[in-house]
């Protein structure tokens, strides 16, 4: 009865196509450190076709969601087993009931309170969602929580500062003022761009190298 009492306009029900209806971000750093988590994954994770992540997109998870609901969809998430495809939102109840697996927010004075607050417990007692960070760009606040037994316990960092994300089989941590990821072995996962980068770098010291190398040859007489 009270579903029918519900204003029509308040009232999102359930279609093929519900885009996504999320209010802009912060800050640029906010924007930047977002786009940076999802290159690095997308990179990292290029061979696989069993994932869907992304940023500041709309989860609907229910058929009587209210769009008056003070709750907005993570900063960054990722669904595990499923595919790896464009959409316009996460509608769980098309995509087999799947909830995020990993979420991380991106704090700011304006959101802490509700990620700390109402969006970690919706995160635990509705998503069920395994892994939940948060980050503070301009403080560097960072903290993450496992979901144990239904309820999420504080993670505890290792020797370099980092916490481990089981469902990603990744560290996070802070590296040059930015959340980042790396791997079990220590590594920083790199974006596209860092890897071309690294590889000019490497490639021009190859040619340093060798020019060094046949320089010596001439000075011993010898015609590389």
């Amino acid at each position: 009865m009270a579903f029918l009492e519900a204003r029509v306009e308040d009232v999102i029900f359930p279609k093929i196509d519900l885009y996504s209806d999320e209010p802009p971000l912060e800050t640029y750093l906010h924007l930047q450190q977002m786009m940076l988590l999802i290159k690095c994954l997308d990179w990292l994770w290029r061979d696989r076709q069993d994932f869907f992540a992304a940023g500041n997109l709309t989860i609907y998870y229910s058929p009587q969601q209210k769009k008056s609901e003070k709750f907005r969809g993570p900063d960054f998430f990722v669904v595990l087993g499923t595919e790896r495809r464009p959409r316009k939102s996460w509608v769980v109840w098309e995509e087999e009931g799947k909830y995020p697996n990993v979420i991380i927010e991106i704090l700011s004075p304006k959101t802490a309170k509700s990620d700390r607050g109402l969006k970690k417990k919706i995160y635990q007692d509705t998503f069920r969602t395994a892994d939940y960070f948060w980050f503070d760009p301009d403080t560097l606040e960072f903290q993450g929580f496992q979901l144990i037994q239904g309820q999420y316990q504080e993670l505890q960092p290792n020797q370099e500062g980092w916490l481990w994300s089981q469902q990603l089989g990744l560290c996070l941590g802070i590296h040059n003022s930015q959340l980042r990821f790396f791997t079990n072995q220590g590594e920083l996962v790199l974006t596209p761009e860092e890897v071309a980068t690294q590889s000019q770098s490497e490639l021009e010291i190859e040619r340093e190298r060798v020019a060094l190398l046949e320089q010596r040859l001439r000075d011993m007489g010898v015609e590389p």
